[in-house]
Formats: C-alpha cells, sequence, structure tokens
C-alpha cells in the first residue's frame, strides 16, 4: 500500500491495438472477461493545464482477483501522457491506480508534497487525476475518485472475473 495515496487498485496499461490486448489476456493469461468501450466520455480533460475537449480514449477493464487491469488506447492526436508515453517507444504498465474516497484530501496533499498534474478530467464515473512523476515506465500515478457510479461498475468487473468461465471474454458494456 502507498503511504500517500492508498491500495493499490489498478494497473494502467498503454496499448497501440486494445482489441489484440485484450485478445492476449484472454488467449495467454487466462484473464477476462473484458468490459470494453471504444469511446469514454470525458469531459474537462486537460493536459499539463491546457484544456482538451476532443480526447478519443478506448478502454477496457478486467481483473484478476483483487487487481483491476486497465488496457487503453488513444485513438487521436489530443496530447496526453499515454501518447507521450507511446511516442516515447513504451507499451505496456503506464500507470498504477488508487480509489480513495477522501480523494479531495488526498489530491491537496499530493499537491502540497510536490506533485504536479499531468492530465485530469471528468467522467460519468467521476474524476479522476494522473500525477506528473515518471521516473520509470509505470510509475505514473492516477487517482480516481471512488464515486458510487465507479464502485458500482469497479465491483461489477471485479464479480465477474471471480468464477469467469472463459465464455463472452469481451462485453461491449458495463456491468450493471
Amino acid at each position: 500500500m502507498s503511504r500517500l495515496f492508498g491500495p493499490l487498485r489498478q494497473m494502467g496499461v498503454v496499448v497501440r491495438d486494445i482489441e489484440a490486448a485484450m485478445q492476449h489476456w484472454v488467449k495467454v493469461c487466462g484473464v477476462g472477461p473484458w468490459f470494453y468501450t471504444d469511446k469514454l466520455p470525458v469531459t474537462a480533460f486537460t493536459y499539463r493545464g491546457a484544456r482538451h475537449d476532443d480526447v478519443h480514449l478506448s478502454i477496457a477493464l478486467a481483473n484478476s482477483g483483487d487487481m483491476q487491469i486497465e488496457l487503453i488506447q488513444q485513438r487521436c492526436d489530443t496530447p496526453t501522457m499515454y501518447r507521450d508515453f507511446l511516442r516515447a517507444g513504451h507499451e505496456g504498465w503506464q500507470h498504477w491506480s488508487s480509489w480513495p474516497d477522501n480523494y479531495d484530501e488526498i489530491y491537496d496533499r499530493a499537491l502540497a508534497t510536490g506533485y504536479e498534474i499531468g492530465q485530469e478530467g471528468d467522467s460519468p464515473r467521476g474524476r479522476f487525476v494522473y500525477f506528473w512523476n515518471e521516473g520509470h515506465p509505470g510509475t505514473v500515478i492516477e487517482m480516481a475518485d471512488l464515486t458510487p457510479a465507479r464502485k458500482r461498475i469497479f465491483d461489477g468487473v471485479r464479480a465477474a472475473a471471480q468464477n469467469w468461465d472463459g465464455k463472452d471474454p469481451v462485453r461491449r458494456s458495463w456491468p450493471t
């Protein structure tokens, strides 16, 4: 567990081909089912303080035990930390995420201790922020507000994985 952000809840994997990545995780790793959306509705998105309302992100979520894996494919050229990661020649684990229920308190504490915001935004599930601190690929810290909507979806993703029999590996709607 992180002393600053709480438990590590999610590994964020930035990929160039999300369909291929889901198939890899299903066939090679046995992880699924995947809950996929072609375009996550993101609002109030900023990158390094500049507003960008045109970001197109495809994401897929699955769990292995209590650990959630998020696959992210950016489908536009909007400035983001994902785009920077890929342009640096990386593909794979880009960030880890915590989901505190005291989001504002930890957000303010992170800024007060020297963290800088790389990107942040909002979605129907709630707010999120990525702190600009990547000394090594995979060490960006995301924090997502554990809203009731996010908790419901994430609990559903975890529950679907618990006794998954390998059928229906890619689901194109969030769990209800």
